[in-house]
C-alpha cells in the first residue's frame, strides 16, 4: 500500500491510531517549549519503521504512516499554529469512536521537565491547542500524553511561570543544551508509551507508565 492509499485507508478506517504531536510550524519554533510534542513525535518516527513526513495539503499538515508491532499508525504534525491544532485533526477523527483512538502528545506546565502522564477523557487545563481540538471534534474522550516542560525548585517542586506575559515568554523560549538532552531521554519513554497504547491500550499504558 503506498503512502496516498495509506493515508486514505487511515482517514476511513476507525482502528487506525491517530498521534498528533502539538507545536508551531517554522523555523523559529523548532526548539521551543511549546514544540515538545513535534520534538517528540520527530523521535518517534525515526525510532519505528515509519515514511518520511509528506505536506498535506488538505489537512494543513505533515503526515507520516506506518505500523507498530503490526497495527497501523498515523502520525501528523499540524502546520497550523497552536491554537488552530483542531482544524488539521477534525479531518481525520470524525466521531467519538475514532477520538478514543486520538493521541494528543503535547508540552505540559504543571510537570516538570523529564516527567509526562498519559490521561484521557480530561479538560485542557487551558492548553490552547488542546482546547483548539476539543472544540473541533465536540470530545473530551481522547488520549492525552502530557510532557512536563517546567523547571524543579531546589526541594523538587514544579516551578512555573506566573502571569501571562511570564507563560508565554517561557513556553516560546528555546530547550536549552541540557534541557534538549533530557527530552531526549523522555522521548524514549513516551515512545514506548506510544507503542503500549497502540499495542495494549490506554488503560495498561496508564498503569505501566503513570
Amino acid at each position: 500500500m503506498n503512502f496516498k492509499n495509506f493515508m486514505n485507508f487511515s482517514i476511513l478506517n476507525s482502528m487506525v491510531y491517530f498521534i498528533v504531536g502539538l507545536g508551531n510550524p517554522g523555523e523559529e519554533y523548532v526548539h521551543t517549549r511549546h514544540n515538545t510534542g513535534r520534538i517528540i513525535l520527530e523521535y518517534f518516527r525515526k525510532a519505528g519503521s515509519f515514511s518520511d513526513w509528506e505536506p498535506n495539503k488538505k489537512l494543513r499538515a505533515l503526515v507520516s504512516g506506518g505500523k507498530v508491532q503490526g497495527d497501523m499508525v498515523s502520525i501528523v504534525l499540524p502546520e497550523t499554529f497552536m491554537n488552530k491544532s483542531g482544524a488539521s485533526v477534525v479531518l481525520v477523527v470524525k466521531n467519538k469512536k475514532q477520538a478514543e483512538r486520538l493521541v494528543v502528545v503535547h508540552d505540559d506546565l504543571d510537570l516538570p521537565l523529564g516527567s509526562f502522564k498519559i490521561v484521557f477523557n480530561r479538560g485542557s487545563g487551558g492548553h490552547r491547542g488542546v482546547e483548539s481540538i476539543r472544540r473541533a471534534i465536540k470530545t473530551e474522550g481522547f488520549i492525552r500524553i502530557k510532557v512536563g516542560i517546567s523547571p524543579r525548585t531546589p526541594s523538587g517542586k514544579t516551578k512555573k511561570p506566573k502571569g501571562e506575559k511570564a507563560v508565554n515568554n517561557f513556553i516560546l523560549g528555546t530547550f536549552k543544551p541540557k534541557e534538549l538532552e533530557l527530552l531526549k531521554k523522555v522521548s524514549k519513554k513516551v515512545s514506548g508509551a506510544l507503542t503500549a497504547i497502540v499495542v495494549d491500550g490506554k488503560e495498561r499504558a496508564m498503569n505501566e507508565f503513570n
